[in-house]
Formats: C-alpha cells, structure tokens, sequence
C-alpha cells in the first residue's frame, strides 16, 4: 500500500510546509481561508500527477488538446467558435478526470467482480464516449 501512496503523491507533496503528511491535510478541518486555497490547489496538482502517471486516456487527451487548441484558433472564425472547439475539448479531460476519480474509488472498494463496480465503470465510461461525440458534433458543425 506504501508504493501505491508514494506514487500517487511524489515526493515533493510531502515537503509542503503546512503538513507533512497530505492525506491528513485533506482532511485538516482547521484549514481555513487562504491556507484551505493552497491546500486546494496542491490538491489538484497532485491529482493532475496521478492522473497523468496511472491513466493513459487522459494523456492521449492532453496530446489531442495541445494539438486541437492552435487548430482551433486559426480555423475558428469568431471568439465563441474558438471558445467552444477549445472546451468541447476541455470537457472531455474534465469528464475524463471524474471517470478517473470513480475508477480510482471503485478499485480502491475491491478488485473483485461486482456487478455494481462494473456499472460504476460502464457508467463513468459512457460519461467519456458522450463527451467525445460531444466534441466531435461540435467540431464538425462548426467547420463543416
């Protein structure tokens, strides 16, 4: 379990100067105002990390962003096009880190079969198709 730990959370998460052990600063109920903020956002990066180390849809995804975003500003004619080929895009990774999220959890309950773990899943992955119908439908009606 202590590589798993060590894998999702380099290193450095571990030299914050506000905790020396992140998962009781998640749940550090005395963490208020601009403290709570950094927490937040360390938080994220974290989750950006294990995201990018353990899922490789997710960084086949930020390849198709860095990709798609220069072809969106030059093929987008006004600033709402740009704006929405950009976050047809953006919403697959948002929806693509929640299924991470859901994955993660179901894994962590039990790698046994279960019928509800499987829906989980199924569900989360149904949630990542219809973001990328999403994007493609947008793309094609606007630069068809």
């Amino acid at each position: 379990m202590g590589r798993a730990k060590d894998k999702a959370f380099p290193g450095w998460c571990k030299t914050f100067p506000f905790t020396s052990n992140l998962y009781t600063a998640m749940a550090n109920p005395n963490a208020k105002g601009i403290k709570r903020l950094i927490n937040a956002c360390f938080f994220s990066v974290a989750g950006f990390k294990a995201t990018w180390t353990h899922e490789e849809a997710f960084r086949q995804e930020v390849i198709l962003f860095v990709v798609t975003t220069p072809l969106a500003i030059w093929l987008g004619q006004t600033n709402i096009e740009k704006l929405l080929l950009i976050g047809s895009i953006v919403l697959v990774m948002l929806v693509e880190l929640l299924n991470s999220a859901v994955e993660a959890v179901v894994d962590r309950v039990g790698l046994e079969h279960h019928e509800l773990s499987g829906r989980a899943k199924d569900i989360g992955s149904a949630a990542v198709m219809m973001s990328l119908i999403w994007a493609a439908v947008t793309w094609g009606l606007i630069l068809l």
